[in-house]
């Protein structure tokens, strides 16, 4: 086996020359950007029939060398339920059984790390509340990063190295934290902020730190603001990304009062669509060049231009280690029907809708804000955790959770007592319970967290 260093220099030199090969394409034309769509959606299809039982199955009666995207609307869904009961049959790669994943994933805490020297794993929740594995191989995970920032690193080029501050997630098993350690270098330095950190080990690392770029949940940007605006964070950031949670008005009003930065949305899923904005006007811009995105109603029918989608299906078209063909993602998306004054051909879409995951707010002797990402990393990394729901309590929160195999409950109960420990919440009492089913909303989304 490859050392983590040797593997991860090698891993860097080739992301500098993707960057180059991605960037320029944000300056295609309609028609090449056209040709390459159709070109690389017959190749993943290719791909899967021979190389993925299930979906050769599936796709059986369709010749991938007529399939265009108009066409490609006469293949079947697939969803995150098809996804996890037939993970070893999708896989391209038969030494990428779930079970092997699922260890890996279960052996990874803050540190990053590979699985057979060439592929990157995650776990996420994401809007359906189920919990869902994704896999990447070596060139797979470069492009998909590259769809998240290529917009800021865009920017950035040719000035000083960039300093970026990413605010995000604590386990390896989530891409916020994984995707800065495998990438990050001398011309693009990211240093991690757990949000399981108290908040003021977050500002005091921030401003020794002082980034040029401050990447971050809204939630946790928002309540940095008010850091900023008392005088205990004293940073000058050059731009502010948005990531992983809507970017209300409200917040994007705070950040640009608190520091008088661009922000910077960007949108993105564990499957590997995404969408970011330019700052040259409003909106973000898919990542067309990497997925097909077909915005739906809650029945499945086809949604217009500036008309918001209950959901979309969605091609990854450069992930051919799992095939993601339709595949369902409940996210509410609007394609706006306007081209960006950037002159992109990729197609803009609107801030994306809905609302944040509310954060739990408790009165002790000072009052303690925990992000819902505390709960989200210890519930999302026990593989038999299907789906949970957590409701706050006067003193710590009732959890209800629907797993699929056995669950060391105390064990969870005892971790997540430990994190709120750690941000001034001693003594929080938790109860975990284990239901067979969670209530929804009409749309299908579950609501996962509950503040009083």
């Amino acid at each position: 086996m490859t050392s983590y260093q040797t593997l991860r220099a090698r891993h860097i030199t080739d992301f500098g020359a993707a960057t180059a090969e991605l960037l320029g394409r944000l300056d295609w034309t309609p028609e090449r950007l056209a040709e390459h769509r159709r070109t690389e959606l017959r190749r993943l299809v290719r791909t899967a029939k021979a190389a993925s039982p299930w979906h050769r199955t599936r796709l059986r009666e369709f010749n991938p060398e007529q399939l265009d995207v108009q066409s490609l609307a006469e293949l079947p869904v697939m969803t995150k339920d098809d996804l996890m009961a037939n993970f070893d049959e999708i896989v391209t790669d038969d030494r990428l059984r779930l079970d092997r994943v699922e260890a890996h994933l279960d052996s990874l805490h803050g540190a990053d790390a590979y699985l057979l020297d060439r592929y990157h794993a995650c776990a996420s929740s994401g809007s359906s509340g189920r919990r869902g594995v994704f896999v990447y191989d070596w060139d797979g995970w470069t492009v998909a990063f590259l769809g998240l920032f290529r917009h800021l690193l865009g920017r950035q080029a040719g000035g000083p190295p960039t300093r970026m501050a990413v605010l995000g997630a604590a386990k390896a098993t989530h891409q916020s934290a994984t995707m800065p350690q495998t990438f990050s270098s001398g011309v693009v330095q990211m240093r991690r902020f757990p949000l399981t950190l108290p908040m003021p080990e977050i500002v005091a690392g921030l401003n020794e730190y002082q980034p040029s770029v401050l990447n971050g949940y809204p939630a946790v940007l928002y309540a940095l603001t008010h850091e900023a605006v008392s005088g205990r964070l004293d940073i000058a950031p050059g731009t502010v990304v948005s990531i992983a949670e809507p970017l209300l008005p409200e917040i994007r009003a705070a950040v640009e009062g608190a520091w008088g930065a661009p922000v910077l949305n960007v949108w993105g899923a564990s499957e590997g669509v995404s969408a970011s904005s330019c700052g040259q006007g409003p909106g973000l811009h898919l990542s067309d060049d990497l997925a097909i995105v077909e915005p739906v109603d809650r029945d499945g029918r086809p949604v217009g231009r500036d008309r918001a989608a209950a959901k979309i299906y969605v091609t990854v078209l450069f992930n051919h280690t799992m095939p993601l063909i339709r595949y369902e993602i409940t996210d509410e998306l609007t394609v706006l029907d306007q081209r960006c004054p950037c002159g992109s051909a990729h197609q803009l879409i609107g801030d994306p809708q809905g609302r944040l995951d509310d954060s739990f707010q408790y009165r002790r002797d000072a009052e303690v804000l925990v992000h819902p990402h505390l709960f989200r990393s210890v519930l999302g990394a026990r593989r038999n955790v299907i789906e949970y729901q957590v409701r706050q309590t006067p003193t710590g929160a009732d959890i209800a959770v629907r797993c699929e195999g056995p669950v060391d409950l105390a064990a969870l109960g005892d971790e997540l007592r430990a994190g709120l420990a750690r941000l001034g919440l001693p003594g929080a009492e938790i109860t975990l319970a284990p239901v067979v089913h969670i209530e929804r909303h009409g749309s299908g989304k579950l609501k996962r967290f509950l503040p009083l």
